[in-house]
């Protein structure tokens, strides 16, 4: 009986699991916390600035670091804060698009699209979200990591595939 017991808990406590993974998870990302602060480096192919609107569009194999972070993309818009109502700034938020991969730590996450607020230490990536740490994964429609604390949100359908043993 109380292996019965034990079986009905288990059973019942991997479907409640399993329920709040279909809405919604929250995992640790990066392994460490983020220093936001640290500068952003960027290169690609191409780049376009308009002064008109404080921004610039770097094109073609986009990479982006700061730190141990590393973000690839087909493109990035970056949006620069104005300084004395110039546009010469620092940085303050970067939109990537096509084929988006972050890289923190030993974890990987790919979306179509990303948007970095450099200020808030936030980062939202969106569309065919696939996060991989170690041999695990977990899927979404939507991400949201805070590099201050080191938590990122899945949201949207999230599936996952958890290797429990050696195979």
């Amino acid at each position: 009986m109380n292996h019965l017991k034990i079986l009905f808990f288990a059973l019942l406590a991997t479907f409640s699991a399993g329920l709040a993974i279909a809405q919604g998870a929250q995992v640790a990302f990066g392994g460490l916390q983020h220093d936001t602060t640290l500068p952003v480096e960027m290169s690609a192919d191409q780049l376009r600035i308009d002064q008109s609107d404080g921004t610039a569009l770097f094109t073609g194999n986009v990479l982006i670091g700061q730190g141990d972070m590393r973000l690839s993309a087909a493109k990035v818009r970056v949006e620069y804060a104005a300084k004395n109502n110039d546009s010469t700034g620092r940085v303050s938020r970067l939109f990537a698009s096509g084929g988006v991969t972050l890289l923190s730590g030993a974890e990987a996450a790919e979306a179509q699209q990303a948007e970095y607020s450099i200020d808030s230490g936030v980062i939202v990536m969106t569309g065919n979200v696939i996060l991989t740490q170690g041999r695990n994964a977990l899927s979404s429609d939507k991400m949201t990591i805070n590099l201050n604390t080191g938590v990122a949100a899945m949201g949207g359908r999230v599936k996952s595939i958890l290797r429990t043993g050696e195979n």
